[in-house]
């Protein structure tokens, strides 16, 4: 038996909605990494900043 086409049309909105949760949590995750990098490049820039100019 297949499914009445109404609950078809709801799976396919929860998948969208499922889609669109996950691209959004991958963006966060991407944005805090790059934050973080930024931020320990920034501290061994200025730790090796004297040893560069000696």
């Amino acid at each position: 038996m297949s499914e009445p086409q109404s609950e078809k049309e709801r799976n396919r909105e929860i998948a969208r909605n499922e889609s669109d949760r996950e691209a959004a949590s991958a963006a966060r995750v991407s944005s805090w990494a790059i934050g973080i990098a930024i931020v320990l490049g920034l501290i061994a820039l200025v730790l090796a900043w004297p040893w560069l100019h000696r």
